[in-house]
């Protein structure tokens, strides 16, 4: 071998062990970035809204109630989830957020959202129109319990904006 062989073969060795070392702290780096932002054009539900690109959002670990008959198990449920809904409009209509993407359901994205700084999902139970939904868990009935008073409640508030 000679001497420009030998100096290239070492370098080449340094190369690849450079790229073995930073690579990951690179990818880290990338992971640990900011995440995107988009503007929201529409709240579907109380979970749910599409950005102005046109992709739908799902809000990670939450569960709003449901708004149509076919998919509430009472109408409970769909009163709640209109209230949810009013709720996630006011909070969200127009708004730009942060979302950091974490998987897809029912071809929508699944994202932890930030609105203003703040976790969207932590202000959504705060206002009692969403339950915490842990991966793999049951999905919260809204039909059990209290909701029903809630409900009540709910319906009242919504006689009394529309006045």
């Amino acid at each position: 071998m000679t001497g420009k062989q030998a100096r290239r073969d070492r370098t080449d060795r340094s190369a690849r062990r450079s790229l073995r070392l930073f690579a990951p702290i690179a990818l880290l780096a990338i992971a640990a970035s900011a995440p995107d932002q988009g503007r929201v054009r529409y709240v579907t539900d109380g979970d749910t809204f599409r950005l102005e690109s046109g992709e739908r959002i799902r809000i990670a670990g939450i569960d709003a109630p449901e708004t149509h008959a076919g998919q509430a198990k009472c109408s409970a449920e769909m009163a709640l989830g209109d209230a949810a809904t009013e709720r996630a409009r006011a909070l969200l209509d127009g708004q730009t957020v942060g979302i950091d993407r974490v998987g897809r359901s029912y071809n929508r994205t699944v994202a932890r959202v930030t609105l203003a700084g703040r976790d969207l999902a932590t202000m959504l139970v705060a206002s009692r129109v969403a339950r915490w939904w842990p991966r793999y868990s049951a999905k919260p009935d809204w039909c059990a319990g209290d909701v029903a008073r809630r409900s009540a409640t709910a319906r009242r508030r919504g006689e009394r904006a529309r006045r």
